[in-house]
């Protein structure tokens, strides 16, 4: 069973798009935004069974380029 998380990236200025680029070839997301506000994009992804969900961000997006922070929120079945 995989897990869905949403991941906020906050890029250096003025390279948010080549960020978006990198990360789209990696083909890890299922959704991906330009979002307005203290981040700016925003992904839906879901972090394949037996993978620990921090080490999968770190390594497929934290370690691109031009990537100052990231916000990682998990998501749980609802009631």
């Amino acid at each position: 069973m995989t897990t869905c998380v949403f991941v906020q990236i906050r890029c250096k200025p003025g390279t948010t798009y080549r960020v978006a680029d990198t990360i789209a070839l990696k083909e890890i997301h299922s959704e991906m935004y330009s979002t307005s506000g203290e981040f700016d994009l925003l992904l839906k992804i879901y972090v394949p069974s037996g993978e620990d969900v921090g080490r999968f961000v770190n390594a497929m997006i934290s370690s691109v380029d031009d990537v100052e922070r990231t916000m990682t929120t998990l998501t749980f079945s609802t009631f």
